[in-house]
């Protein structure tokens, strides 16, 4: 089939790499968000999935909103069979998604309809889901709403960051969507309407929801932490200034008591207590400075008995 694929960050790369590869399917452009400031100089940058098209020789697209004529003029000059969608990023209007015989199939990285939504991989983390996944299923005007063409599991690990978990799923997810639009070509797969039970909504992320609370339960914390690495990143308060937070473990129940929030330094670690039991610290970002092991920035800090984070 002819395709035209829209994605845009670097977990929507391994699908179209895969569409590249597959000798049923024919990239014929790629749809990305516009270039955008990256950086500390802010050089306007070509997203993953643009530079991916770049490399290839394929042409892209970059409107500000697909809803511009000019893109629907260019679609229907384009005439794709069917367009394959991974991260995207933005809405597509209704005479946008009638072009393509087939329509729009999207990967979406959730077993749905749990999760529909942006941050699908974080909800899934911060809710302490044991299985999550991905799912094929074609785009209509709701969010995340259309019929599902197929999907493939995924064990959730008891240390596994969104961005670990993600990388797993995008790979995953890319032979799904290959073999979706495959079973499309040959009619051998047919789009089923979603269930009206299960359904759950996961917005996006934003800096505030990543916030720390030292008040809460150990276990949440922990599932908080890991749901929001690499990004946007947890952190809370020391001192008055933001400190970054990377993934925590909590201690044994009964070898350390400590108050919400209070830290203890120790030789080789660095604990500090919640509403359960104590987390012992990973890696930390100090504001202004890198990324460093709990330890060295607790020496650095000359944490004095009795301080907090908060």
């Amino acid at each position: 089939m002819r395709l035209l694929f829209a994605g845009t960050p670097e977990p929507a790369v391994p699908s179209l790499r895969a569409l590249l590869e597959s000798p049923r399917h024919e990239v014929v452009a790629v749809l990305t968000r516009p270039d955008a400031p990256s950086g500390r100089g802010r050089k306007l940058t070509r997203s993953p999935v643009g530079a991916l098209a770049d490399e290839a020789g394929i042409p892209v697209l970059t409107p500000a909103r697909p809803s511009e004529p000019g893109f629907l003029d260019s679609l229907r000059t384009l005439a794709p069979d069917c367009a394959p969608v991974v991260a995207y990023g933005a809405l597509l209007p209704r005479p946008v998604l009638d072009v393509p015989e087939h329509g729009w199939v999207n990967l979406h990285f959730s077993l749905l309809p749990a999760w529909r939504g942006a941050a699908p991989v974080q909800a899934a983390l911060r809710h302490g889901d044991d299985v999550t996944g991905a799912t094929t299923f074609r785009l209509e005007e709701g969010m995340d709403t259309g019929p599902t063409f197929g999907l493939v599991t995924e064990t959730v690990g008891a240390t596994d960051t969104a961005g670990a978990l993600l990388g797993r799923l995008a790979e995953s997810g890319a032979k799904l969507l290959v073999a979706t639009l495959d079973g499309i070509e040959d009619g051998t797969v047919q789009a089923v309407p979603q269930p009206a039970e299960g359904v759950s909504s996961a917005p996006k992320v934003t800096p505030a929801d990543a916030r720390v609370d030292p008040g809460a339960p150990a276990t949440a914390i922990d599932r908080l932490i890991r749901s929001v690495t690499p990004d946007p990143g947890a952190w809370c308060e020391f001192r008055g200034d933001r400190l970054g937070i990377g993934p925590a473990r909590p201690v044994r129940t009964g070898e350390v008591e400590l108050g919400p929030g209070e830290l203890c330094v120790e030789r080789r670690r660095v604990l500090v207590g919640t509403a359960t039991v104590p987390l012992e610290l990973g890696e930390v970002t100090p504001k202004g400075k890198r990324s460093m092991p709990a330890p060295d920035w607790a020496r650095g800090a000359r944490i004095e008995p009795g301080e907090h984070l908060s």
